[in-house]
């Protein structure tokens, strides 16, 4: 196309100023773009060292990369990061289904890590009982409820470890402890059991919390120990006539079948709904090791439940009187009646009850945020 007004010889210079110019043009971006190469990737050398030029065709990619805004830097990275996450994601999921008791070990371990948690051993009357352990300050013994382990508390430790030494040990009989059918697993003789270990580990006053069965214990060792226990803390605890009072314990004793004794492993889902009034998120690979475990228990914790229901329930003790004791109670809990909250109070003239409305037998479990929160306060008030 000619302009008008421009004579042949004058187009053919304007012709030929374009065509050197757009030369020029090319030939910065290509140097422009052969040095952004050059020092954003490792060299590409020949057999005599020379770093070859980029291509034409390289060269016009680049260009056409530094050429993007900002904001489409920023959506290719985001969609890159995305697509990278959804591989991830879909390879642990297929992981979780295809080697789910590697899986699940590895879940409770990174969980154990992300609470600041790390596992230990010892062990009481020739029994192995491993603990969890971490953060420092004044010891705070954790204690697992029956068909449960030290992994209970793992999530609620992760709001307790900044401000105590936290204490999560296996009871014999359950997680990976030691297994005895032939030794007694009484209240009393758990309860000493802990007290050997705590000789061990943490000698001298310690704060003892306890969930369900682990709330019997811990009541029960502050009664044979009373110079050992600083302050209670119970969680739906068992040990009184009105906790043991509920439906589910009074079927129990007809029918000797419950929630908490698994037959096969698809029963830990019908045992964790039975627990909870809002279900924590488990993994199916967690589920499926838990639920091995506590059907390879089922004879063993048939007995154990057993001696449990034959435990003398806890009575009023002199050592009671000047314990400070945290009562904490799921309002929608199942396996121990709430009115068992009231029991406990009454046994511990100086006690705080807090109700949970929403929650079941495992509030730390449930809602453990709220629930540490709520146990540092009366920590503040009560043992400054």
């Amino acid at each position: 196309m000619y302009c008008r007004g421009q004579t042949p010889g004058k187009r053919a210079f304007v012709v030929s100023i374009t065509s050197l110019r757009d030369q020029a043009l090319d030939a910065a971006v290509a140097a422009e773009v052969n040095d952004f190469a050059q020092a954003c990737r490792p060299p590409a050398a020949n057999h005599s060292g020379w770093v070859r030029p980029m291509r034409p065709l390289q060269a016009r990619h680049a260009s056409a990369t530094l050429r993007k805004s900002p904001l489409e830097f920023a959506s290719t990275m985001i969609a890159d990061i995305l697509l990278t996450l959804a591989a991830c994601a879909a390879a642990l999921l297929l992981f979780d289904r295809l080697a789910p008791m590697s899986t699940g070990r590895l879940g409770l371990a990174l969980e154990r890590w992300h609470s600041g948690l790390r596992l230990r051993h010892g062990s009481a009357e020739g029994l192995d009982m491993p603990y969890l352990e971490g953060g420092q300050g004044e010891p705070l013994v954790l204690i697992h409820g029956f068909a449960g382990d030290k992994d209970n508390f793992t999530r609620v430790a992760r709001f307790l470890t900044p401000h105590y030494r936290v204490i999560i040990p296996d009871l014999p009989g359950f997680g990976d402890a030691g297994r005895d059918p032939a030794a007694s697993h009484l209240m009393a003789d758990q309860a000493r059991r802990l007290g050997l270990l705590l000789d061990q580990i943490a000698p001298g006053p310690v704060h003892v919390g306890g969930n369900s069965m682990g709330g019997f214990i811990a009541a029960q060792w502050a009664a044979m120990a009373p110079q050992r226990v600083a302050s209670l803390w119970l969680l739906d605890a068992a040990g009184t006539a009105a906790s043991h009072s509920s439906d589910l314990l009074k079927h129990y004793e007809a029918s000797g079948e419950m929630p908490l004794l698994l037959r096969q492993e698809s029963d830990f889902n019908t045992l964790i709904a039975a627990c909870t009034a809002r279900e924590p998120f488990l993994p199916h690979s967690v589920r499926v090791l838990l639920g091995r475990r506590g059907a390879a228990d089922f004879t063993l914790h048939t007995q154990l439940m057993k001696q449990l229901s034959e435990s003398p329930l806890l009575q009023p003790q002199p050592a009671y009187e000047r314990i400070p004791t945290l009562i904490v109670w799921g309002e929608q809990d199942r396996i121990l009646h709430p009115d068992g909250a009231a029991a406990f109070a009454a046994l511990f003239p100086r006690s705080r009850t807090i109700m949970m409305p929403g929650i079941g037998h495992l509030p730390m479990a449930e809602q453990p945020r709220q629930v540490a929160r709520d146990y540092i306060a009366f920590r503040a008030v009560t043992c400054p």
